[in-house]
């Protein structure tokens, strides 16, 4: 029996409330008097500010996502499959940008963790729900794969401003260079784990990491320090092969479809057999 859209409107309207909450919180990071952007502590490992843009492309998708879960299909996912967890999302994000943007990065970090492990719990859509239509994978699969991999920078950004050193005013040391060169190793590790966590990989957090990397090459000149300069490139590279990586496993995958996306038991609809 198919459903209102006025079915489970409490979970609906907390969604939008939500949402629009959650893109003020980046609205004012950039409204506000001070560009945290520019005026933000700067490490050894922080990007380019061009690499934010990239929250632009997830409010946008996600703006979608809060209207095609007045949909039937939608309703599956996002109401039935991931529920109370898009609000709880939505708070501790916006928590987490207001910490940041007031330079809080103990307490910003703290959060991030947060956001994180929620994000995570979200992230079980494109685990265990193959997407069954187009729907499902530009304003469910998309925007979350994307906030996924966005989150694994974040808090690797926001740990190095909450202990590093402040690269305006102290050189990097050896223990510095030590760290961002695992921070940078990991990143790219998480890209090419995105890649092959399942046959058509995961394109869309790849690429929020590529794109991470490279504003991070941009940012820290060899001025600052040569070998991180040089690091950051090299992850970079390394990581983009793993977005043509997730490129090519998603064209085998639509062109093998033939029209229809098959599941299997360790793909799995994430919700039951319920009504």
């Amino acid at each position: 029996m198919s459903g209102s859209w006025t079915d489970d409107i409490l979970l609906k309207i907390a969604n939008i409330v939500v949402y629009f909450l959650f893109l003020g919180s980046n609205v004012y990071t950039v409204a506000t008097p001070h560009d945290i952007y520019f005026a933000g502590r700067d490490t050894y490992i922080t990007p380019a500010p061009w690499a934010f843009l990239i929250w632009s492309l997830i409010h946008l998708l996600l703006l979608g996502t809060i209207i095609y879960q007045f949909t039937a299909p939608g309703k599956k996912v996002i109401i039935d499959g991931i529920s109370w967890r898009f609000p709880l999302l939505g708070i501790l994000n916006a928590i987490y940008v207001h910490l940041w943007a007031s330079q809080h990065y103990i307490f910003a970090f703290v959060f991030s963790l947060f956001v994180s492990s929620a994000i995570s719990h979200i992230y079980t859509v494109k685990k265990f729900h193959a997407p069954a239509n187009v729907g499902d994978e530009v304003l469910v699969h998309l925007p979350f794969s994307l906030y996924h991999g966005w989150t694994t920078v974040l808090v690797i950004i926001t740990a190095f401003q909450a202990f590093g050193v402040n690269a305006i005013y102290e050189p990097a040391g050896v223990w510095t260079k030590v760290f961002a060169f695992l921070a940078l190793f990991f990143l790219e590790a998480t890209a090419a784990a995105y890649a092959f966590s399942s046959p058509e990989g995961d394109l869309p957090a790849s690429f929020a990491i590529t794109w991470s990397l490279f504003a991070i090459f941009a940012h820290q000149n060899v001025h600052r320090s040569g070998f991180i300069h040089w690091s950051a490139l090299a992850f970079a590279l390394l990581s983009a092969f793993w977005v043509f990586i997730g490129t090519f496993g998603t064209y085998k995958r639509y062109r093998g479809a033939s029209g229809s996306i098959l599941l299997d038991e360790e793909r799995a609809p994430l919700v039951g057999g319920e009504n």
